[in-house]
């Protein structure tokens, strides 16, 4: 096992909330409205009949009014939620989980990932493990045979098992891992991430593109691993890509949706994504700032502002309602036609654009759901780490 040698008191005994509301005086506040309202949200969308969490809760409108609908169930987003529910003192836990606690549904996530091939999910289980006080060795076994088998990964997965690996270190021997993930992360040498690891893993025509999930995942796992290892050459490399999507937010504050990796260009910016505001740019870019490197906080700032002023559509994205966020601005378009179009024109030629495509695909409908691992990363970059030995 690691223990960090750098770091870096960037917050200097500010709250996440606090550091952001230097640099845009009163969006603290209200993003500690937005944190009770993540609360009330996953209180509603928890099932305690079934203890799960459902992988998204739909607003229907039907004769008798409208109304909230589970569907669906997924072991990502029930971790994540964990993760984020982590962060409240147990006895809020108790309240949203139907009395349950964040170490107890992390333990049932676990028990979950030992019976699924999903990677992503394995990570996320062991990391939402370890963050309850956990260690999950039969998971991180697991992981370490994944990595070492050499087959092309998801480089979100490949991000999660070594987020995973950085946040299990304290608690059990995951040296390895840690260095196995961050060495398939920093082979990629563009600007951006592309989707598979290695990029000729991905489909032909779309391998060089990247998700702004591809980008963001890696900036969080390798800034805590250079503290976790004093690497200063993994800070640059999250540094080098959290520059490329900083570049390219939007005027607004947008965090678009894909990027070509080759040269860090976006590929499609549509649709945007609720979470990708208020909680996912936030939370690598302030771990990233943490780690000692570049400081962001005026393009979080910007980004989380965009919730409230968005130049898309008049309709509001913050239900306070239901408690929820719903998910996204799109285009008015056949399923992602122009995320096909903006693939297919830049593998002819980086760069290569379609004219006039937000006019006959014009941005502006909201998507009205919202899934809980949205809320559970707010409350996660937002909120400080709770210790799971208050009250039970």
């Amino acid at each position: 096992m690691k223990v960090a040698t750098r770091t870096p008191d960037r917050l200097g005994g500010a709250t996440r909330t606090e550091a952001v509301d230097q640099v845009s005086p009163g969006l603290g506040a209200w993003l500690q409205h937005l944190g009770l309202l993540a609360t009330r949200g996953l209180t509603a969308a928890y099932d305690p009949a079934a203890d799960v969490f459902p992988q998204t809760v739909r607003a229907v409108r039907e004769p008798g009014g409208v109304h909230l609908q589970r569907e669906g169930t997924s072991l990502r987003y029930a971790a994540i939620a964990t993760l984020g529910l982590s962060r409240l003192p147990v006895p809020q836990q108790r309240e949203v989980l139907g009395g349950l606690t964040a170490e107890e549904t992390a333990a049932f996530a676990v028990r979950r990932a030992q019976l699924c091939d999903d990677v992503g999910a394995i990570a996320l289980a062991v990391w939402a493990a370890a963050e309850t006080g956990t260690y999950a060795r039969h998971l991180v076994s697991r992981l370490r045979a994944e990595i070492a088998a050499g087959l092309p990964l998801p480089t979100v997965d490949a991000a999660w098992a070594l987020t995973a690996a950085v946040k299990a270190n304290a608690l059990g021997d995951t040296d390895d891992l840690v260095a196995a993930a961050s060495a398939l992360l920093t082979r990629a040498e563009g600007p951006a991430y592309p989707h598979v690891l290695p990029a000729s893993g991905g489909a032909r025509w779309r391998a060089h593109v990247g998700s702004f999930a591809d980008q963001v995942y890696p900036i969080q796992a390798l800034a805590l691993a250079s503290v976790l290892g004093d690497d200063r050459d993994l800070l640059a490399r999250a540094d080098r890509v959290a520059a490329t999507i900083v570049a390219a937010q939007g005027p607004a504050g947008q965090w678009w949706w894909h990027y070509d990796a080759r040269d860090g260009a976006v590929v499609e910016r549509y649709p945007v994504y609720s979470v990708h505001q208020h909680a996912m740019a936030p939370m690598v870019l302030l771990d990233l700032w943490e780690a000692g490197g570049a400081d962001h906080r005026d393009a979080v700032a910007r980004g989380v502002d965009w919730l409230l002023r968005h130049p898309e559509t008049l309709d509001e994205l913050v239900s306070e309602r239901y408690g929820l966020v719903w998910r996204k601005v799109g285009r008015r378009e056949p399923p992602k036609a122009a995320r096909a179009a903006g693939a297919l024109t830049t593998s002819v030629r980086p760069g290569l654009r379609i004219p006039g495509l937000d006019l006959m695909l014009p941005p502006g409908p909201i998507d009205h759901e919202c899934r809980p691992y949205e809320l559970g990363w707010l409350l996660y970059a937002w909120l400080p780490a709770h210790h799971q030995d208050g009250a039970r």
